[in-house]
Formats: C-alpha cells, structure tokens, sequence
C-alpha cells in the first residue's frame, strides 16, 4: 500500500446533511470544504493528520496564522484603495 492509499485510509470522509438558515453562513461553509479538499490535494493529509503525526509543531502553526495575517492586511488595504478608486475617497477623519 502507498503512502498516499495508508493516509486515504486513515482519514475520515464521514459526511453531514447540515441545513441553513442562513445563506451566507451556508457559503463559507463551502467555501472552507473547498480549501480543506485543495489543501489535502496539495499536501497529502489534513491537518488534524498533520498535527497528530507531529509534521508541525506549535510555532509552525503560530507563524502560518502571522504570515495570513500579514497577507488579510495587504488585501483590506488593496481592496479600501480599490473602493477609493471606484466610487471615490470619503474623509473619515
């Protein structure tokens, strides 16, 4: 068996009916089974895999969630000055 067809088996597809009542609550949902399914393509384990087989450690996920951080900041930024450049700058100060 390959490493792939080992960490296949190991890893639990159990799937839920969910029901919203909101549809936007429904979406990100989606949205984050999507990244899950892009994030195991990638890597080959998700990541309650990753961290019970011990592939991270506490500072690896502590620097991940900084480096995102970083990144959600420069997209806000990009996106406010985007607006700006749409519909024009609004004085808030």
């Amino acid at each position: 068996m390959s490493d792939r067809e080992i960490m296949n088996a190991k890893s639990s597809n159990k799937k839920v009916m969910m029901t919203f009542r909101d549809p936007v609550v429904q979406r990100v949902c989606e949205k984050f089974t999507q990244r899950s399914d892009e994030g195991f393509a990638k890597y080959g384990r998700t990541l309650s895999d990753e961290m019970l087989g011990g592939h991270k450690h506490l500072d690896g996920y502590l620097n991940d969630i900084q480096e995102e951080l970083m990144d959600a900041i420069l997209y806000i930024q990009t996106a406010r000055e985007l607006i700006d450049t749409i519909v024009g700058t609004e004085d808030d100060t």
